[in-house]
C-alpha cells in the first residue's frame, strides 16, 4: 500500500498503524531502536521532532520502505503542504 504524506500528523498515523500491525508495543519498538519508550511515544505524538536518521531507523524497524518521488501534475495542483 502506498501512503503519500504531506503533513507530520499523517506520518504519525502511518508509523503508529505500522507498529500496531506488526503487533509491537511502543516499548518493543523502542528496544529495537535503542531508545526509551517515552521517546518512542514522543515520536508518535510529535513526528515533527523526528530527524532523518530516526525516520530511516523507524522505517526499517517496521518493515516499511521510504520512497521519495516527484508528484504528478494533477496531484501537485490539488495538494497543499503544511509546515
Amino acid at each position: 500500500m502506498k501512503q503519500p504524506l504531506v503533513t507530520a500528523s499523517q506520518l504519525a498515523r502511518v508509523l503508529q498503524s505500522a507498529r500496531r500491525s506488526a503487533d509491537l508495543t511502543q516499548a518493543d519498538l523502542a528496544i529495537r531502536l535503542g531508545i526509551s519508550q517515552s521517546r518512542m511515544s514522543e515520536l508518535e505524538r510529535h513526528p515533527d521532532t523526528i530527524n532523518v536518521d530516526q525516520l530511516l531507523s523507524l522505517v526499517a524497524a517496521l518493515g516499511l520502505e521510504l520512497i521519495i518521488q516527484k508528484k504528478d501534475a494533477a496531484s501537485a495542483a490539488s495538494s497543499t503542504v503544511e509546515w
